[in-house]
């Protein structure tokens, strides 16, 4: 996270600095809102767009209607769907894989300090990066959003709009749907309207879309519409995470290791940063060697995900890339006592249980389902 550049060009425009984070997990979406919004509202950093995608995910809104969710809690359990209550407005909807979610983190110059125009101009951003793909996006009177039809009475929502502003202080937002499971919509009434469908850039245009375009054309649609300058942001730190596993009596477990007590003195896997002229993979490696005295072959399991470290404002952003090894044979783990000072091996339920980061309950499900 970049902080607010202190000193303004003769351009008198605000500058609007636009994070692409990838896979980002619900809960841990939540924490960054909360640290860039903070940061924001003690003028740390600019105007800020988050730009990402969740796992399925079920959010309500202030408004929702809880009998708008139709599937049961065993069906969801099975897609692996989890549902968050929020403070947008609005009432539930869902987020998913091939979804565009945006977080505008924007605190409203007093001419600009109106709800309506703020969702009008949220909308205006979306409308305009659609129509650079040659979709014609409209507004529908009585419901916010983004829909694809001219007809009021069968139009389709393409790009849902929930939206909390605090003194000004903006933060939820958008989420438009690219190359979105459409499908996992059935569990819901979106938005809490019966009547109309959703629907996609993919099947509007009859292709999947490159996700990164997208978010290159909603970033310079938000930078126009909020008469911005626009800045790329980074994220400050990239690490690996490894989820080690054995099996005992037939069943799967999972190492963890405690972080001494100055370093947070949590549960973990292992996890380490990735040296700056080092892959994830070698990286993966050294931190196993480094922390257990393992040597064992890695596997990516393909989940790359992105947080902020700790409770710092502004924010550390993070990108992890997750892997797994498995010991095939009894070896003594040798801890480095700089980093952990215990150690236990624990079945998979209960080491999710003691895991205090959805990344790395996520690593450890995912390298079950690989073993």
């Amino acid at each position: 996270m970049r902080a607010r550049n202190e000193t303004r060009s003769s351009d008198a425009r605000r500058e609007l600095v636009v994070h692409r984070l990838g896979r980002v997990e619900y809960e841990d979406g939540l924490k960054l809102q909360k640290l860039v919004g903070e940061a924001r509202s003690r003028d740390l950093v600019s105007d800020t767009l988050l730009l990402l995608e969740h796992p399925p995910v079920l959010t309500l809104g202030r408004a929702a209607n809880r009998t708008n969710i139709l599937a049961g809690p065993e069906r969801l359990s099975e897609l692996g769907v989890e549902v968050f209550e929020t403070n947008r407005g609005g009432d539930v909807t869902y987020h998913g894989p091939g979804q565009i979610v945006g977080y505008p983190i924007f605190r409203l110059s007093p001419d600009r300090q109106d709800v309506r125009r703020y969702v009008r101009n949220v909308e205006e951003s979306l409308i305009r990066a659609l129509g650079r793909f040659g979709i014609s996006g409209t507004r529908m009177p009585t419901y916010p959003g983004v829909w694809v039809g001219a007809d009021p009475d069968r139009a389709a929502k393409i790009g849902a709009i929930g939206v909390h502003l605090s003194r000004w202080l903006t933060s939820h937002g958008f989420a438009l749907n690219v190359n979105t499971n459409l499908s996992y919509f059935d569990l819901i009434v979106p938005c809490g309207i019966e009547r109309l469908g959703v629907t996609s850039m993919q099947r509007e245009l009859g292709r999947a879309i490159d996700l990164a375009e997208v978010e290159r054309e909603l970033s310079k649609s938000f930078a126009e519409v909020f008469d911005a300058r626009l800045q790329e942001g980074h994220v400050s730190l990239k690490t690996i995470s490894v989820a080690v596993l054995r099996k005992r009596d037939g069943q799967n477990q999972v190492l963890l290791l405690r972080r001494r007590r100055e370093r947070g003195g949590f549960w973990q896997i292992v996890t380490g940063r990735i040296d700056p002229r080092e892959s994830a993979l070698e990286a993966a490696r050294r931190e196993l060697t480094e922390e257990t005295g393992f040597e064992l072959p890695v596997e990516d399991l393909g989940y790359r995900h992105a947080f902020a470290l700790g409770e710092e404002v502004p924010p550390q952003l993070v990108e992890e890339t997750a892997f797994a090894a498995w010991q095939k044979r009894e070896q003594p783990v040798r801890l480095n006592p700089d980093e952990h000072d215990a150690l236990e091996w624990l079945p998979v339920r209960a080491a999710l249980e003691q895991l205090p980061f959805p990344g790395l309950r996520n690593a450890v499900l995912r390298a079950v389902a690989a073993s």
